[in-house]
């Protein structure tokens, strides 16, 4: 296939295949509202130093860092955001029993609500909605910390007094063992592995597309810019995420026309 393929050409390879991997990035949000971070219009494009607000050791080691982040948590679009077009498809794909998995680098829990069965969507990146003391390890629902911002404005764990943060993963941590292999064997045991809105640029997700190609199972990617394995992808689509995903999905489920 060519690298501008569309997709009506990835048809057929998605027609035949029983068990989708999809890998997504922030690109499939950014219709739902959310800005995505390297594009164009990203938040780390914009203002290189927001970059700092998503490292571990700075956060821990400043308050007032913690303070800004907690109100940009606060204020994120995830809470008011709704699923779009790709986020449906996708759960589309889901309720039709052809997704393998549907690994996430997003951490706003769009794919859930858009009817994709959390046991299914496996995030690399954490999730907005729950909190994480770095002392006890106590998970708490975000919106019941958020709500102590006006009386707190750097909220402590009600439990053992600790620091917290959001269930995310930042500059400087580990991703969790137990979430990367299970990422790492979705990648490599399906019929095709699908990369949706992200640059492909971070490892060790980015890598993921190296499993699946190793094990000889095709790639297909959708993004607008360039990405490192455009030249190794069965396909690449630069149509946009919220056009190009549901047609993918219409083809894999036989409904296009």
């Amino acid at each position: 296939m060519t690298a501008a393929a569309r997709p009506a050409d990835v048809a057929p390879l998605l027609a035949g295949a029983d068990r989708l991997t999809v890998l997504t990035g922030a690109g499939i949000s950014t219709d739902s509202g959310i800005p995505d971070f390297r594009g164009p219009q990203g938040v780390w494009t914009r203002d290189p130093g927001a970059a700092a607000l998503f490292d571990f050791d700075i956060y821990m080691s400043d308050a007032d860092v913690r303070r800004r982040v907690w109100r940009m948590r606060r204020d994120h679009p995830a809470w008011t955001a709704r699923p779009n077009a790709a986020h449906r498809a996708l759960a589309d794909l889901d309720r039709a029993g052809r997704l393998r998995a549907l690994i996430t680098q997003n951490i706003d829990g769009l794919h859930q609500a858009a009817g994709t069965d959390d046991h299914h969507v496996i995030e690399v990146h954490g999730t907005i909605h729950w909190v994480v003391c770095m002392g006890c390890g106590a998970l708490t629902p975000t919106p019941e910390v958020l709500a102590r911002l006006e009386e707190e404005s750097d909220p402590r764990c009600a439990i053992c007094g600790g620091i917290q943060k959001a269930d995310t993963v930042s500059f400087g941590q580990r991703l969790k063992t137990e979430v990367l292999e299970r990422a790492v064997d979705a990648a490599a045991t399906c019929d095709v592995f699908v990369a949706v809105g992200t640059s492909l640029s971070v490892h060790p997700v980015a890598g993921l597309c190296d499993i699946a190609l190793d094990s000889g199972i095709p790639l297909v990617i959708v993004n607008a810019e360039e990405t490192p394995y455009d030249d190794r992808a069965e396909a690449v689509l630069r149509d946009p995420i919220g056009e190009a995903v549901p047609a993918l999905a219409a083809y894999a489920l036989g409904a296009a026309r």
